[in-house]
Parts: C-alpha cells; sequence; structure tokens
C-alpha cells in the first residue's frame, strides 16, 4: 500500500527565491534550508518501504521531520523546527495515493528511549514496594482474619494467597502485575509492535538504536509482514545494513551528490562490514 506518492523538496532556485523575500535578521541559520539542497535533493518517488541511507548530517533525519510535518501525522517528541521551518515545509508539495490514515506516525529515537526510562522508572517503583509487601505478606499470612462483611472480601483472599504461597512467589505475583521484565532491547522491539497498527503510513527514524542485530532483523522482518499483510507504508531513515537489506525496499543515498538510487550492496556503509568480515572469513 502507499498512502505517500512523491514528496518534493524546494530546490535552490526556489530557498534563493524565499531568502530575497525574506527580511534581513539577526539569524546565523535557516535551517532546514540548505540541507538537502545542497545534495540535489529534490524529489522521492516512494514505494511500500522506501529508506533514506546517510550518515550523520547528510539531512535523512532533517527529511524525515520535514515528511512528517508536511504529511501531519502524530508525533510524541518534540524536535528543533527553528524559525525557518514552516516557510519550508510550506514550500514542499506531496502527491498522495489515498487519504494518509490518522493513526500514521514518526517514530523517533527519542520515543523509543522515553518508552524504556518509563518502564525502568516503573520497576524502580516497584522495588520500593517490595519490602511493604513483606510486611503485608507476614500480617496476611499469620493473622486470624475472619470475613464478617462483603467489604472484607479482598482482604480475605490476600489472607488465602499468602497461605497458600511462600513469601517469595506471594510478592513477586503482586509485582508482576505491573512490572514488564524486558531488556532494553526487548522493551525498544515491543515499542514499535505496538506503535505500528494495521493500514498505516510510518516514518522510524534511526530504529536500529537501541536494538541488538538479532531484533533488528526481527524488526525488519515484522516491517515486512506489516507492508504484506497489514497494507502499512515505510519510510525509515537507517544506516544499519539489517534493514538496508530489507528485499524490495527503495534506497536513496544521501551520502551522494546529487542524492540517487542505489542497491542496498553498493552502500558504503554495507561494503565496509562486507570487507570487514571477508578480511576474517577464515576464522569463521
Amino acid at each position: 500500500m502507499v498512502f505517500l506518492n512523491v514528496f518534493t523538496f524546494p530546490d535552490g532556485g526556489m530557498e534563493f527565491d524565499f531568502f530575497r523575500g525574506a527580511l534581513r535578521t539577526c539569524y546565523n541559520t535557516y535551517y532546514p534550508f540548505q540541507v538537502l539542497s545542497k545534495h540535489g535533493f529534490e524529489r522521492i518517488d516512494f514505494e511500500p518501504i522506501t529508506i533514506l541511507y546517510g550518515g550523520n548530517g547528510s539531512g535523512k533525519t532533517t527529511a524525515l521531520n520535514v515528511i512528517a510535518e508536511k504529511t501531519g501525522v502524530q508525533r510524541e517528541s518534540v524536535f528543533n523546527k527553528s524559525n525557518f521551518f514552516p516557510d519550508y515545509v510550506q514550500l514542499c508539495e506531496m502527491q498522495l495515493g489515498d487519504d494518509i490514515p490518522k493513526h500514521s506516525r514518526i517514530i523517533t529515537s527519542d520515543d523509543v528511549f522515553d518508552y524504556m526510562l518509563n518502564i525502568r522508572n516503573l520497576n524502580e517503583g516497584i522495588d520500593l514496594k517490595r519490602e511493604d509487601l513483606f510486611d503485608e505478606y507476614l500480617e496476611a499470612k499469620y493473622s486470624k482474619f475472619q470475613m464478617k462483611t462483603l467489604e472484607d472480601y479482598e482482604q480475605l483472599k490476600a489472607s488465602q494467597q499468602a497461605k497458600s504461597k511462600t513469601q517469595s512467589r506471594y510478592v513477586k505475583s503482586q509485582l508482576m502485575k505491573n512490572v514488564r521484565e524486558f531488556s532494553n532491547g526487548e522493551s525498544a522491539f515491543l515499542y514499535f509492535s505496538e506503535q505500528i497498527n494495521e493500514r498505516g503510513l510510518y516514518l522510524l527514524d534511526e530504529p536500529e538504536n537501541s536494538l541488538s542485530p538479532k531484533k533488528q532483523m526481527e524488526l525488519a522482518e515484522y516491517i515486512v509482514e506489516s507492508m504484506k499483510i497489514f497494507n502499512c507504508q515505510f519510510i525509515i531513515s537507517t544506516h544499519s545494513p539489517f534493514f538496508l537489506g530489507i528485499t524490495g525496499a527503495k534506497i536513496y543515498d544521501m551520502d551522494e551528490n546529487p542524492v540517487y538510487v542505489k542497491r542496498w550492496t553498493e552502500l558504503e556503509n554495507v561494503r565496509i562490514y562486507f570487507n570487514f568480515f571477508k578480511k576474517f572469513e577464515k576464522e569463521f
């Protein structure tokens, strides 16, 4: 499914016209102007999975944020728009293949980190509760409580649970009502799986952050399945070979000037990995 067919950024001439018409100010930057145009990056023709590849400073995240702002997809974390961001977005144009679903969104590294921190804070809060539960267990197990009214039912249930379990099992069962026992990588993967719903446009900014190579491969497979089965469209900024290797993905190399489409095996980052492992091939 392709919701977003084409997206165009202002070229150098359009940017020059803007600067000429703008009032002189004390600003020393016109970001995001002159970020993409210096690489001749003016147009994207999308596939169900489109990838923006490039190193730090290549502009791939800028392009993703501009597309997100123009399409109006949901976002959690704020980002530095700059004073000229709305002017730049206004100069951009897009062609739709279908209406963009309202639950479509951009998912950034900040979103994932915030999610993991929330889980960590939850776990820390549960650690503080553990001591209280130890005392609760002892009181519930050895009390001679008898139920007299319906209001006493919960207390009676706690007493029965305490008497049927060891102290450690009782405390763990109470804590596990809220805690999520996941590693950072598992938490990050869970966040993506919770946010990606059926039939949506999803912009993923460097999803490899916080994911092990194994989890990156799992997320890449999940993206492909979501595209095929659930009619989702993905625009991904990345330099991870595990996402670049997605079959059928259209890849724009933003390290090139001008930017153009490449096969993933031609990309510099992938070639570096290939040459490294080729050098030590006999050791495997």
